[in-house]
């Protein structure tokens, strides 16, 4: 029994020891020593002992805890609630959640968050190389590989650098971990029916993980590989299967599908200011070192990183020993399924690098791929090398060819002798703190290559009893590179940082009701940390936001009715202009500071350590009957109205398609209740008037009376939403709807 489960037991039990410090020490898989190292007000409730702010491992992994994590509890909550989480009422003063798609509602594996929401998350980290590893054992043990070796390539994958430096994230490789198994199903297909459904639960998984870009490499390589195989029988039996199968599929993931799909043409994402033009859009050429030497350029945990851009996004390594079983796959007699991940691993290197055919979507704005990043190709390059490696060590275990792993050897350490030459000629003309860096890194990946040479070489001139015990040195060896590589990078943090409690925010919860808060610092309260404390905020993190958001945030801040994109940040929206006018129709209440905001009218409330909370005293109701409606013919012209200095945004409302509405603007209204996704509004008048509710117009959004008469909502004051409400005593409903 042991014997037959010998590589799933040995996963969990490598990761156990990967995740020692969760398991043993209690520590989190995640960041959260960057939120009392680098914000406030959590570096206030420290400063005594830590003045400087609690020491900090990497700055590079700070997105978790500023995206991935408050966006799962937000739905977590919910759906706890049995509510489907569809509207995120604190980001953006108020933007869609289910539809931007990395909030994973839909994803079956989200089950464990019945347990604590901290521990859960940890677990639903760890689950990722395990998972990872055990899908591609079972998928190069279908493809006739030894244990070993499909352990080998199992492992290789699951810790390759892809999945290194994305671990913590959570959502790109849970969409990324399901690719063996959907191509494992393509391959029992013709075998057994519950292989369709495996193929269906598999796809929509890695669909619903949360990544769309992953997600779609992982589609092209599966529909490539049903051709692969359809094209070796051309069984129609087993197109009808897979037609079938996505067909299904296809259907399963719409109630995700849909709504991102409306989110994405009304956000900003094709004005981001990702451009592809800029240094580090593709991977360059020179980065092609780190797949030998992964810290060639440094490292950001030890802050001393100088390549290009981002380290997390270029990085490509699965270790020495399986790239020395990937050029052997390459030599000799090579197995079919080694031409075809040879030939993904070339496409992947083609589109990924800044080549002719790379830049083409780009140059010709294909919607989607021109807004894509290629250098997350970087998964399928991983993927395919750990397949390469894991046939390489297959073939040395069964042919022993002295001739091809010395060929390996030679072209390997022609690569470093190469490097050697350039590094002390100084070719790269770097100066002496990077040449520095760079020599320093070269020692471990060479000693590596050292000792697996020796190894090799022996394993070829010794007898078969000794033969297991040296290739399970080299698997060892694997092991202790990739642990030291995603040792080095991620980051075990203590429970206790983990957005604790602060006085700032205790206040902001006790005091701010229905309305937002804006900060005046980038360190304070960042973007999305207001959704643990569910405190609205003006301001957001996330690649989708919807382009009106956009276009109004970016006049405020030019302090001019231009609403023409680039908009002047970058996937983060904060107001830099502290505009009385705007920010009280904006609803905000409250302004954290480090500097006194009492000459522009505002009046300090609260100050715990550096941060302080001025109080807005003139923000403007959340809902308020309008005196006045202004007719505009566009959107231009609805700005341009709300910047005359004639406009009063407390009793007038600009609205671009109503005309010919008399309104007394007399009455009653005040908010009955509100959460994310209903918000309830009695109302007394006298005669037929317009309101406004001061949150975010969006089409998914109706409106009806309490008699279920439904009231079309208009957009005013070009974000928000109003709506024709007659005469007498009404309640009326806004709520949210999936479509």
């Amino acid at each position: 029994m042991i014997k037959k489960f010998w590589p799933i037991l040995g996963f969990i039990f490598i990761l156990f020891i990967f995740f020692w410090q969760f398991f043993f020490k209690g520590l989190l898989p995640i960041a959260s020593d960057t939120i009392v190292g680098l914000y406030y007000p959590y570096r206030d409730i420290y400063s005594k002992d830590y003045p400087n702010g609690i020491p900090f491992k990497n700055f590079l992994i700070t997105d978790p805890v500023r995206q991935q994590y408050p966006w799962k509890k937000l739905s977590i909550d919910s759906i706890k609630k049995i509510e489907l989480p569809l509207w995120n009422q604190y980001s953006f003063s108020g933007t869609p959640n289910l539809a931007n798609f990395q909030s994973g509602v839909f994803y079956p594996l989200n089950i464990i968050f019945l347990l604590p929401y901290s521990f859960s998350w940890s677990l639903f980290i760890v689950l990722e190389p395990l998972l990872a590893g055990i899908f591609m054992y079972l998928f190069l043990k279908n493809l006739k590989l030894v244990n070993l070796a499909s352990f080998f390539g199992g492992f290789v994958f699951a810790f390759s650098s892809f999945f290194v430096t994305w671990l913590e994230w959570g959502n790109i490789l849970h969409t990324a971990l399901w690719l063996p198994l959907i191509l494992l199903s393509l391959d029992k297909l013709r075998k057994s029916r519950i292989w369709i459904f495996v193929l269906i639960f598999s796809l929509s998984s890695s669909f619903f993980a949360g990544h769309l870009q992953a997600f779609f490499y992982s589609f092209l390589v599966s529909l490539f590989y049903f051709l692969f195989r359809y094209f070796e029988k051309k069984e129609l039996r087993f197109l009808f299967l897979f037609s079938v199968s996505s067909a299904l599929s296809f259907l399963l993931i719409l109630p995700q599908l849909l709504p991102t799909i409306k989110f994405i043409g009304l956000s900003a994402r094709s004005s981001d200011l990702l451009i592809w033009q800029q240094e580090g859009w593709f991977i360059p050429w020179q980065h092609l070192l780190q797949i030998l030497i992964p810290d060639f350029f440094g490292n950001p945990s030890t802050l001393n990183y100088w390549g290009v851009w981002n380290y997390g996004e270029l990085s490509i390594y699965i270790g020495i020993v399986p790239l020395i079983f990937v050029l052997y796959s390459m030599l000799g007699r090579k197995e079919k399924e080694v031409i075809f991940f040879a030939i993904i691993l070339v496409l992947a290197f083609v589109f990924s690098l800044p080549t002719f055919f790379a830049k083409i979507p780009y140059q010709l704005d294909i919607p989607f791929l021109s807004t894509s990043q290629p250098t997350r190709l970087i998964y399928l390059i991983d993927f395919s090398l750990a397949v390469l490696a894991g046939f390489g060590l297959n073939k040395f275990i069964k042919s022993n060819s002295y001739k091809n792993i010395l060929v390996s050897l030679l072209v390997l350490g022609g690569f470093f002798a190469l490097i050697i030459f350039l590094l002390l000629l100084n070719t790269f003309s770097l100066n002496t703190s990077n040449l520095e860096v760079a020599k320093r890194n070269f020692v471990f990946p060479f000693a590596i290559f050292i000792v697996t040479s020796i190894l090799l070489l022996l394993k070829i001139k010794t007898n078969k009893s000794l033969t297991y015990l040296l290739l399970s040195g080299l698997v060892i060896i694997t092991i202790f590179d990739l642990f030291r590589f995603s040792w080095k990078f991620n980051t075990f943090s203590k429970q206790e940082y983990l957005f604790p409690k602060t006085q700032t925010t205790s206040y902001l919860e006790k005091n701010i009701g229905n309305f937002r808060i804006a900060t005046t610092d980038p360190r304070i309260y960042p973007p999305n940390f207001s959704i643990i404390d569910e405190i609205s905020s003006v301001e957001g993190y996330d690649p989708l936001f919807l382009k009106s958001y956009a276009e109004f945030i970016s006049a405020i801040n030019r302090n001019k009715p231009n609403i023409n994109p680039p908009f002047g940040f970058n996937r983060i929206v904060r107001i830099e202009n502290l505009n009385p006018r705007f920010l009280n129709l904006l609803g905000v209440k409250y302004i954290l500071s480090f500097s006194d905001l009492t000459s522009l009218g505002y009046e300090r409330v609260f100050q715990e350590g550096q941060t302080k909370i001025f109080e807005n005293k003139n923000v403007i109701p959340k809902v308020f009957i309008a005196k006045k409606i202004l007719s505009a013919k566009d959107k231009q012209q609805v700005i341009n109205m709300m910047f005359e200095n004639s406009f009063e945004p407390r009793t007038e409302v600009v609205v671009q398609d109503l005309t010919n509405l008399e309104i007394k603007g007399k009455g009653e209204v005040q908010v009955k209740s509100y959460n994310s996704n209903k918000v309830e509004v009695s109302i007394q008048t006298s005669s037929e008037e317009f309101i406004v509710l001061t949150d975010i117009f969006y089409p998914t959004w109706k409106a009806k009376l309490q008699n279920g008469k439904e009231l079309k909502i208009y957009q005013s004051d070009y974000l928000f939403r109003g709506v024709v409400v007659p005469p007498g005593k009404n309640v009326i409903t806004f709520y949210n709807a999936l479509l």
